[in-house]
Formats: structure tokens, C-alpha cells, sequence
């Protein structure tokens, strides 16, 4: 195994690159499964260990074809790592329905190996019970079908919200009130007309900013439009294929299938925990969503409802009126290269990270590539892609390049955004100090001496728990002043930053019910699989969701959460409410403070999946995780 810490990446040749990469971990893959079927007497540590070599192989196969896919601007080359990851899905699903396999680890002394070994064969039996190895051969070769298909269709409907970017056209005056930078980008054609797209850094502002509420509207509903109605139909065939595999499977419905990896363990758990969600936030909800309405009120007396066209512009409203507080007002202290700089510096202060900017190829020009150390030690190589631009995945989150083992391949992943190139608005670099926690986790947990239990390979609902955590740090004023400075050098005054923070408090019920609405929508849509999913989630959202529907919107054809996350967007809130109680470990007033973040690093990231979440948490606070720091926060006045 090599050490180096970087994935060989072209300089020009992508598509020769991506082609010769992936077959050649590929076939590497299969030998190894071959080997492991070919009969020859092994101990029990050495059948896990090739066990694991295989894993490597298929993993770091399948990596670059789901970020790279998602980011080179070559359309050649996505397509033929859709491809691959295809083939590479295909051949996971084929090894989790091999008996000859089953029959080979089966047979293996759990007693015989050290614990994490022993961790390593419990997961994998799982999977061979999740994809159905007991079956007869043609209900076999039904879930891998499925699972064949389910694969395409994750990708059209991700390719499909890539690459529809819609636009309207308005008046120069539609950007009244957003800052001069934006009006600059955005000069008006020969007919006065001013083009704005879809695409967060055009659609995010003027929704926020702009007067015009005509403006705001249509482009919140092409925003909400995105992917129709072509998802649509994608979307109905996944959530009938998902609930069939799960049937043929042995389980009551998908989600049951899916929590079988996940905390909360089962579809009711789901429920349970979506209702007493509702119980705590509906009341607040309400109370945020009145004082919404009556700031909007206040300027325009026609208003009706708030809707996701006006929920942003009437929250800067409350926020101005009732904390002096103008989102824009910080813009001129967070420039993004000083901001990316400064979330360097902040988790190297924080965790001991060490980073190096290093010259090396990778798909776009814009990308910042950094190579990462621990105390010295290499950790792995991270990519910082965080501008849109044509054929790029159009949302925010971390993707591995390729995984990291202990003694083996450095981790080496990337982050994908969407960020202006200039002044950022808070909540961009909230986004970004989040997505940057899922990065610490990879880089951290990833020299575990087993893939299966390295980086990030923990319970997917607890996976956002540390991002959500990092988030504390881009709000606290003695942290943002190391980095967040003006053209002149000058910090951000304190007295803004707690003016933000206290504007923050406001619509955090209303928040927590937008979120409890998506949880809902995506747990219902796979429990009930309606046939009309616009009208089914425009009744379901009164239950959740305070802000009234948009007519004429069809939010599924665009909820990108439905294909990776599937049933599961309640991960959101539960990890949220475990972040908020790890976050009761540090000390507010000294966020630097390197003894609870360094315990922090070494008890919850390092050990990657080698302990089930609740005991990492365990090990950290000292006991059982609890709703109370959560139910706090959300209750806390805006002051």
C-alpha cells in the first residue's frame, strides 16, 4: 500500500485518467474477492484483512466517480464516471448477494478476532442480510436489478438539478436594495433587463434583499421549480423500487431497511421522534411566523401570507427593525479568501491541524489544494472547489477522493460549494465552517486500521453532529475577529457580532419547523408513496411547516436529500440536537480553549466508525447524550 498523499490526478488527459484509475482499482478489487473464494485455509485476522483490501480497492474505485462526476467541466468525463460508479454500485451490491462469499466470512471465529476485526465482520454480515443473500436466485437477481436501476436513477435526478438552471428577467429596480457589488455583477441588457439565475449566489440575495416582491417571487418559484417535472416521474419510480427491494428483502417498508445502518433504528423511530419534534416546535413556529407577517405587513399591507418567496426578506426586516442588524453590514469583513484562510487557521488552532497550499492538478482552475497534517504526521489532502459555475454540482457538501487506512493511502477528499468570489453573507460562512466539519471528520477518523471503520463511517444520522457542531465557531466574535476584516485591516466590531447573534435567536422555532417539514416529506413520501406527490406534500406541510405553500411549486422534482438521503432528512434535527449537547462541553467564553477540543478530536472524530455514535458521545460528555441543550437553544429568547 502507498502513503503518498494525493490521488494521481491528471494535469490534461481526464478522460484517459479516469478511465485507466477506476479499471485499474477495479480489477484489483476483483482479485481480491477472488482470492478470498479460492479456498485456500486462512486464519480468521488474515480473512478480514483481505476482506478489508478488497473494500479499499472498491472504495477508492468509487470515490472520484461520484465527486468528479459532480465537478469537471468536461461532460465526456462525467458521463464515463457515472458510468463507472454505476459498475462500482453494481459490484457492491453483487458481494453483498455472493453465498460463496457469505459462506466463507460466515464461517470465520468472530471469537478469534480483535474487537474492531470483529466490528468489521458484524457490518459486512449486515450487508449480506440487507441485500438479500438468503434468497432464491431469481429473487436475488430482482434486488440487484433494483439496485442497478436505483443507481441510474440517483444520478438523472442529480444530473437533472445540476443542469437546470433557470433564470427570469426584471427590471434594474427589482435590485433595489441589495449591495453594490451584486448591482455591478448584474448590469442591465440593451432592453434595461437584468438576468437572474437560479444559482445561489444570483437567487440567495435578491431573495433576501430586494423590494420587489414580484421579483422575489418568480424567482423563488423557478428556484422551486428546478427538475420538474422530469423528477418527478424519477422520483416516483425510485420510491416504488425502494420499497420493493425492502419488501423482497424481509422488511416492512424502506426506511425500515434503511435505519438498520442508522441511531435511530427503525421507521417508527422516525416517527416518533419527527412528532415529538412537532410537540416542541409548534407553538414557537407560530409565534415566529405572526411577528413574519406583521413585518412584512408593516411596509405593504396587502401581504397575506409568508411563503418561501418572502420568509428571507421579512426575516431582514425583524432583524433591522428590532436589532439594528443589516445582513449586509458585515459583507465588507468577509471576504472569502480571507474567510478560507481563516477557517484554516481556526481548526488548525482548534484540532493541531497543520495545512500546506500545494501546486498539484485537479479539475478546475479555482480549486485550492492543501495537504494536511496531525503533530507532524501526514493526515491526507483536501480540495476547495467553492464557486459555481456551468455543469457543477449546485449545492454545498464534502466528497471523498479516495479513502484513508492506518499504515496504508492518506484520505483525500474535497469540499463543493457554491460561494460568491467576493464578500460573503454570514450564513455563507456558517455553510462553509459546517461543510468543513464533515472534512475535519474525514481527515481525522481516517487512519483507522480498517476501511470499513475509517473517517466518516459512523451512523449516517449522526454524520451531521459535527459539522452542525463547527458551525458554533462562526459565530463567535472572538473567533471571527482573527479573520473577518475589512479592507483597511479592521476586525469586525464585537458589538456587530452580538447584535447578529441576538438577531440569530430570532426564527429559530420557524427554522426548526422548515426542517421538521422536510423530515416529514422525506419520510412520508417513501412510507406512503403517493401518486400525486405536489398535492400530498401541499397537504403535508400545514402539519410541519408554518410557511405557507407557493403555488404552482413542486419542491420534490429539487430536494436533492431524496436521492442520498432517501427517507432519512430527519438526520438533520437529530444530530442537531446531539451537537448542541457536545457543544455543552467547550467553554463559551474560550472557544479556543485546546483541552475540551483536542478531547473532542481524539474521542468522537479520530475513532472513525470503530464505536457505535452513542458511545463516542458517551465517551466524551461523560454520559448519555440528551435533548436538554437542544430544547434550550430552541427555547432560548432572542434577547
Amino acid at each position: 500500500m502507498t502513503t503518498t498523499p494525493n490521488v494521481p490526478l491528471p494535469a490534461s488527459d481526464w478522460l484517459a485518467w479516469a478511465d485507466a484509475y477506476t479499471r485499474e482499482h477495479i480489477d484489483a478489487y476483483r482479485a481480491a474477492i477472488d482470492q478470498l473464494k479460492d479456498g485456500s485455509e486462512r486464519s480468521a485476522a488474515e480473512t478480514i484483512a483481505l476482506l478489508d483490501a478488497a473494500d479499499l480497492e472498491l472504495r477508492t474505485a468509487s470515490a472520484p466517480c461520484f465527486l468528479v462526476s459532480e465537478v469537471h467541466p468536461d461532460e465526456r468525463v462525467r458521463d464515463l464516471l457515472e458510468e463507472r460508479g454505476r459498475e462500482t454500485v453494481a459490484l457492491s451490491t453483487a458481494q453483498a448477494q455472493d453465498r460463496e462469499l457469505f459462506a466463507v466470512l460466515d464461517a470465520v471465529d468472530a471469537g478469534a478476532l480483535e474487537s474492531l476485526a470483529a466490528r468489521v465482520l458484524e457490518r459486512a454480515l449486515r450487508e449480506f442480510r440487507l441485500a438479500g443473500v438468503h434468497l432464491p436466485d431469481a429473487e436475488r437477481a430482482r434486488v440487484a436489478e433494483i439496485e442497478e436501476r436505483l443507481t441510474q436513477l440517483d444520478q438523472d435526478f442529480s444530473r437533472v438539478v445540476r443542469d437546470d438552471v433557470r433564470s427570469i428577467r426584471v427590471p434594474a429596480s427589482a435590485l433595489d436594495g441589495l449591495p453594490d457589488d451584486y448591482r455591478e455583477a448584474h448590469a442591465p441588457d440593451a432592453e434595461g433587463l437584468v438576468t437572474i439565475t437560479t444559482d445561489y449566489p444570483d437567487s440567495v440575495p435578491l431573495r433576501t434583499f430586494s423590494t420587489d416582491a414580484d421579483a422575489r417571487r418568480a424567482l423563488t418559484v423557478a428556484y422551486e421549480n428546478r427538475g420538474w417535472p422530469e423528477n418527478d416521474r424519477v422520483l416516483g419510480e425510485i420510491l416504488d423500487l425502494r420499497a420493493a427491494l425492502a419488501a423482497l428483502v424481509g422488511f416492512t417498508s424502506w426506511a425500515d431497511r434503511d435505519t438498520q445502518r442508522k441511531m435511530v433504528g427503525s421507521a417508527a423511530g422516525i416517527e416518533a421522534f419527527i412528532e415529538r419534534l412537532r410537540d416542541a416546535v409548534s407553538a414557537p413556529a407560530a409565534s415566529d411566523y405572526d411577528e413574519l407577517l406583521d413585518a412584512l405587513r408593516a411596509s405593504d399591507p396587502a401581504v397575506e401570507v409568508v411563503d418561501a418567496s418572502n420568509a428571507a426578506f421579512a426575516s431582514e426586516l425583524l432583524r433591522r427593525e428590532r436589532y439594528a442588524v443589516d445582513s449586509q453590514e458585515a459583507r465588507p469583513y468577509l471576504h472569502i479568501d480571507k474567510v478560507r484562510q481563516g477557517l484554516l487557521d481556526v481548526t488548525s488552532r482548534l484540532f493541531g491541524l497543520e495545512y500546506t497550499a500545494v501546486d498539484a492538478p485537479t479539475w478546475h482552475e479555482e480549486v485550492r489544494v492543501y495537504d494536511v497534517s496531525l503533530t507532524g504526521e501526514p493526515l491526507g489532502r483536501i480540495h476547495l472547489d467553492l464557486h459555481p459555475r456551468e455543469g457543477k454540482y449546485k449545492h454545498a457538501a464534502m466528497f471523498d477522493l479516495r479513502p484513508g487506512v492506518s499504515g496504508g493511502p492518506l484520505f483525500e477528499g474535497a469540499l463543493v460549494c457554491n460561494f460568491n468570489r467576493g464578500p460573503l453573507e454570514h450564513d455563507e460562512v456558517e455553510t462553509l465552517f459546517h461543510e468543513f466539519g464533515h472534512l475535519v471528520h474525514g481527515l481525522v477518523g481516517s487512519r483507522q486500521p480498517y476501511v470499513a471503520l475509517s473517517g466518516i463511517e459512523t451512523e449516517w444520522d449522526f454524520v451531521e453532529a459535527p459539522s452542525q457542531m463547527l458551525e458554533e465557531w462562526a459565530w463567535d466574535a472572538r473567533v471571527l475577529r482573527t479573520f473577518a476584516t475589512d479592507d483597511a485591516g479592521e476586525p469586525i466590531p464585537t458589538e456587530l457580532v452580538e447584535r447578529m447573534r441576538r438577531a440569530n435567536g430570532f426564527g429559530r422555532a420557524q427554522w426548526a419547523a422548515r426542517q421538521l417539514f422536510y423530515s416529514a416529506v422525506s419520510y412520508f413520501l417513501h412510507r406512503d408513496r403517493p401518486a400525486d406527490r405536489t398535492a400530498y406534500i401541499d397537504a403535508l406541510r400545514p402539519r410541519y411547516d408554518v410557511l405557507r405553500q407557493l403555488p404552482d411549486t413542486h419542491l420534490q422534482a429539487s430536494f436533492g436529500h431524496l436521492t442520498g438521503y432517501s427517507s432519512a432528512y430527519y438526520t438533520y434535527l437529530w444530530s442537531l440536537v446531539i451537537a448542541k449537547d457536545l457543544f455543552t462541553a467547550f467553554d463559551g467564553d474560550d472557544l479556543f480553549a485546546a483541552g475540551p477540543a483536542q478531547r473532542y478530536r481524539d474521542l468522537v472524530l479520530a475513532p472513525g466508525g470503530s464505536k457505535d455514535a452513542a458511545e463516542l458521545v458517551e465517551d466524551f460528555l461523560g454520559r448519555p447524550y440528551a435533548f436538554d441543550a437542544f430544547a434550550a437553544w430552541l427555547d432560548s429568547a432572542a434577547g
